[in-house]
């Protein structure tokens, strides 16, 4: 039942953060990539603040000084600071179809840093889901778009935020953690402010997308921080493809991108690994409450 509680919040968050994407695409296309994270970040940081002093949750507490919540926050700060850089760099379904491979990145981390038992027919699912990813960069061909490694990147520090998400022991509101990942992502726009442009006032539309991607942002961030000490990293983890379906239709529809042929094969290479890493897993599941 945790397990599933964990999968339904995190498809909820894969929905949110695509919804978000498409904002931050559409932003970026008059305004400073610096600007967009500074309101975003901040802006739900406020929200946030707001829900945690209504619920009475701790703002300010110590344990906010261990090393899992550290490193978590630092990871949040760069993830989103690279994966904002790739929505505006490249094509919404391209940084999209990249960023899946955090799950295989999770999945490794998984094994290697909670001992998680992870057998050959997941470690082959990682290697081909990677195969993947590589369709889709392209490295060393005319296609080749040097800022797709951004995307890379933030799926890195992503995975990192939430294996260290799940090494979170300190009984901490939610909203707590969510709090400091927005400030982590505004702070992470100050720092792009020397290599962006000049700020200039948004008008009322922007303003609406402003307020649009807020909301949607701060219901992802809230249901991945739910997902991730929920249920089983192996487990849920997979669900972060249904990503790649909403932005994919995003995209298409709202933005009359084409993905080429390369990049949705490459998609489906991921998504087709990341199934096979959920049914190998229930599999296994199976069997050892036969056992039991």
């Amino acid at each position: 039942m945790q397990n599933l509680k964990g999968i339904l919040f995190m498809i909820l968050a894969m929905a949110g953060f695509a919804c978000e994407d498409l904002f931050i695409k559409i932003l970026s296309e008059s305004l400073p990539i610096s600007e967009i994270i500074i309101i975003l970040g901040f802006g739900g940081s406020i929200i946030f603040l707001a829900i945690g002093l209504a619920t009475k949750a701790p703002i300010f507490h110590q344990d906010l000084l261990a090393i899992p919540i550290i490193i978590r926050t630092l990871c949040e700060l760069f993830g989103a600071l690279f994966f904002v850089l790739a929505i505006a760099l490249t094509p919404l379904s391209s940084a999209s179809a990249i960023i899946q491979v955090m799950p295989l990145l999770v999945t490794i981390g998984a094994a290697v840093i909670y001992k998680e038992r992870v057998g050959w027919r997941r470690w082959t699912a990682v290697f081909v889901g990677f195969l993947g990813v590589l369709l889709i960069l392209r490295p060393g061909f005319g296609s080749f778009m040097p800022a797709s490694i951004f995307a890379l990147l933030g799926a890195i520090f992503l995975a990192g935020r939430d294996l260290a998400t799940r090494a979170i022991e300190i009984k901490l509101p939610s909203v707590t953690i969510s709090l400091y990942a927005f400030l982590a992502f505004g702070v992470s726009g100050i720092l792009l402010i020397p290599f962006s442009s000049e700020m200039i006032i948004p008008s009322s539309n922007e303003i609406v997308y402003f307020v649009g991607a807020s909301a949607f942002g701060v219901i992802a961030y809230y249901s991945i921080v739910i997902a991730a000490r929920t249920g089983e990293m192996s487990v849920i983890a997979p669900f972060r493809y249904s990503r790649l379906v909403f932005a994919m239709l995003l995209s298409i529809i709202v933005l009359s991108e084409r993905p080429d042929m390369l990049t949705l094969i490459g998609a489906t290479i991921i998504v087709a690994s990341g199934i096979y890493t959920f049914v190998r897993e229930n599999l296994l599941n199976k069997n050892k409450e036969s056992v039991v």
